[in-house]
């Protein structure tokens, strides 16, 4: 699964021919979530200060997600999307 950030412990990946609607992957420890794009919906459980951290990277970077999806969808590599700071 490409690594597209990294901050504060919580990793942002996307996979290749993942289902549909488009969304990343977000973990912290033994934490998983998964957040859509379309709205930022969430489904998995995560502690709610790295919930919120995951939540306002997404709301910076959510074209840069899309485009992500779209190309891996295409089987191409995926681009890095620069960590919250």
């Amino acid at each position: 699964m490409p690594e597209l950030s990294r901050f504060l412990g919580v990793v942002i990946s996307m996979y290749y021919n993942d289902h549909r609607p488009a969304h990343f992957h977000a973990s912290y420890g033994e934490f998983g979530l998964i957040v859509y794009l379309e709205d930022g919906s969430l489904e998995g459980r995560f502690p709610r200060r790295a919930t919120n951290l995951v939540l306002e990277w997404y709301h910076l970077h959510r074209d840069e997600l899309s485009r992500n999806w779209a190309r891996a969808v295409r089987h191409e590599p995926l681009l890095p999307i620069p960590p919250l700071e």
